[in-house]
């Protein structure tokens, strides 16, 4: 049985999200994933940390994968979803996974709750959009994301996401490039963000943080990593010369490797 296949969970009105859930040994790993992916985008830490008798989250975010959409898109809406999410497993000061815009949303979680730990992979806190990617998306809003019902044009785009695009198969078929509306709309929230418009203190973070970058990651450069864990007392940064954006699909026993490193010294 595919325990990342999950349940829905009902929230509140007129949301309903796609749940993997394994309770295990504390703390617990809740995966957040990035714009246009998944629950299934963390499967090969997931199933690590699952068979190492880890308690262990993942979700589908609201307007992505089998999760339903939002009426209207926003940090804070994803945030009071996470809340009620974990408040349902009773989970407690979790180590948060986030990978690309997944991220911010971490972030800002952390600035209000408990978090034993971050992981952040691939993403940061301010200029997180290329300067092509916000006509991309837009066209892909307004229809062209009807050119990925075109098989060759998912092959294109896998080949294009990651130089070891062969060797992640099962990644690029188990999140395929979305051809629906709400995915592309929901990304529109992080093209602003800005983790310093808001006072805070980095001081607040006094707990372990781990930055991963990927040298062929055009969006999260390694001094972006380096200047982001630079923000933390307790930050760190690993780069890998040759990981893509797709760091958590492509390099898997070393992210799993580090993750274990991480745990081991909470």
């Amino acid at each position: 049985m595919d325990k990342l296949v999950g349940n829905k969970i009902h929230l509140r009105k007129g949301v309903d999200l796609q749940v993997a859930y394994t309770p295990g040994e504390k703390p617990a790993l809740v995966f957040l994933h990035g714009g246009l992916g998944n629950r299934f985008n963390w499967r090969s830490q997931y199933e690590f940390f699952l068979k190492q008798g880890r308690e262990v989250l993942a979700y589908d975010l609201g307007g992505n994968g089998d999760s339903t959409a939002y009426s209207r898109y926003s940090l804070g809406r994803h945030q009071r979803d996470l809340t009620r999410l974990l408040k349902k497993f009773h989970i407690q000061s979790p180590v948060l996974c986030c990978h690309s815009y997944g991220v911010p949303l971490g972030l800002e979680w952390s600035r209000k709750h408990t978090v034993s730990g971050l992981i952040l992979v691939a993403g940061g806190t301010h200029d997180l959009a290329p300067w092509w990617e916000i006509p991309l998306m837009k066209f892909f809003t307004w229809g062209g994301r009807y050119l990925y019902h075109l098989p060759f044009i998912q092959s294109l785009t896998n080949k294009l996401s990651s130089s070891r695009a062969e060797k992640i198969e099962r990644f690029f078929a188990e999140s395929p490039v979305p051809k629906t509306y709400h995915p592309y709309k929901a990304l529109e929230i992080f093209w602003g963000y800005n983790f310093f418009k808001k006072k805070y203190r980095v001081n607040k973070f006094k707990i372990p943080i781990l930055v991963i970058s990927g040298g062929e990651d055009p969006t999260f450069t390694e001094s972006m990593g380096e200047d982001l864990s630079k923000l933390f007392p307790l930050g760190k940064h690993l780069h890998l010369p040759e990981g893509g954006h797709l760091l958590i699909a492509e390099y898997p026993e070393i992210i799993n490797r580090e993750i274990s490193s991480f745990l081991s010294q909470l």
